[in-house]
């Protein structure tokens, strides 16, 4: 390793003058070294801090710098929507209030408008009880069991109506109609993969409802589609249980999913209450091969089962037919009776073509 010297001198100068900085040697991976350390002369040398020591590569000599394995990204939590957006109640008023408008209005119309003479009198009262009838019979609303009216004006939101009935709703506010009602949805086939990374293709059956209507209809696009993209994405982290697997196991996916998506959804105000898959099965660039293997699997435990009741019956028959002395058999003998009884309960066993 090659160093670098530079001149030493003394600490301090002569009387009088200020002290002058310690001399230093530098290298390339290692701290720096006092001069006085190496040649020193006073009994107590002024302490020099030091920096820390240099770790890199140096040029031209092959060494490679030691690697960090990086930290494992943290999941980032789903965005909250706009601050301050949370469902409120809209002011309405009863259906009946409306309609006492609409009919006084509608009064007042053919009242001036039977007066005496037209004149810019009449003209005026016709207009006003005309504009009275229209905003009482135009703000008419029904509310209805399972749907919700969300009210804004000049892209400001203005609050949710739940009430059912007849209501009135001042008709300069547009509003928007979305459904609170507990839903269920049936997926189409969606990628997933099981434990050992094999392709699926899953059928999943979503129950949610909008918690929030504020938040599901004006904090994002559309909630609809943001559910089904969430569930995807849930399919694509958690295994699911392949076909014909345990059923602890499909109950676990299940529920693995459910977490997983009720905690991307609810900021958007939407609720999840379940997301079971329902059919899964092998993707089809896989479908036959999976099927030759799981027949030959199936076909390896029958055979295996076949032959442990062979067995089974082989030796309790040998047991009981010299248990009873009904024969006296020597090794030859036993061998060959077993090796015919073992044919027999086989060939007994097999299936008919």
């Amino acid at each position: 390793m090659s160093t670098t010297t530079e001149h030493t001198s003394d600490s301090e100068g002569p009387a009088g003058d200020p002290p002058r900085p310690t001399r230093l040697i530098h290298t390339e991976a290692t701290t720096e070294i006092p001069v006085h350390l190496l040649f020193r002369d006073d009994p107590d040398p002024a302490p020099v801090p030091l920096r820390p020591a240099v770790v890199g590569r140096r040029q031209g000599t092959g060494e490679q710098p030691r690697l960090r394995r990086p930290a494992p990204a943290r999941p980032r939590p789903v965005p909250d929507t706009e601050p301050g957006l949370m469902e409120r109640r809209a002011r309405v008023l009863p259906g009946a209030a409306g309609v006492v408008a609409g009919m006084s209005g509608l009064a007042g119309c053919l009242t001036a408008y039977a007066g005496t003479g037209p004149g810019p009198a009449q003209w005026a009262a016709c207009a006003g009880a005309g504009t009275l009838g229209l905003l009482g019979f135009g703000g008419l609303a029904r509310g209805r069991t399972g749907r919700a009216l969300v009210l804004g004006l000049f892209g400001r939101y203005r609050g949710t109506v739940r009430r059912t009935g007849l209501l009135w709703i001042n008709p300069l506010v547009p509003r928007r109609g979305v459904d609170v009602r507990l839903r269920h949805w049936r997926s189409e086939p969606m990628p997933a993969t099981d434990g050992n990374g094999v392709a699926l293709r899953t059928v999943v059956l979503v129950v949610w409802r909008v918690r929030d209507t504020a938040r599901a209809l004006l904090g994002i696009d559309d909630h609809e589609t943001y559910l089904r993209e969430c569930v995807e994405a849930a399919l694509a982290r958690v295994p699911v249980a392949a076909p014909g697997g345990a059923r602890g196991a499909a109950q676990a996916a299940g529920e693995a999913l459910t977490r997983l998506v009720a905690a991307e959804v609810a900021p958007v105000g939407l609720e999840v209450f379940s997301v079971q898959p329902v059919r899964v099965e092998y993707a089809p660039e896989i479908a036959a091969a999976m099927q030759r293997r799981r027949i030959a699997a199936l076909d390896a435990q029958q055979r295996s089962s076949v032959l442990s009741s062979v067995v089974d019956s082989v030796e309790d028959t040998v047991t009981r037919l010299t248990m009873r002395g009904l024969v006296e058999l020597d090794d030859y003998e036993r061998k060959v009776l077993v090796r015919d009884l073992t044919v027999a309960f086989c060939v007994g066993r097999e299936p008919a073509v």
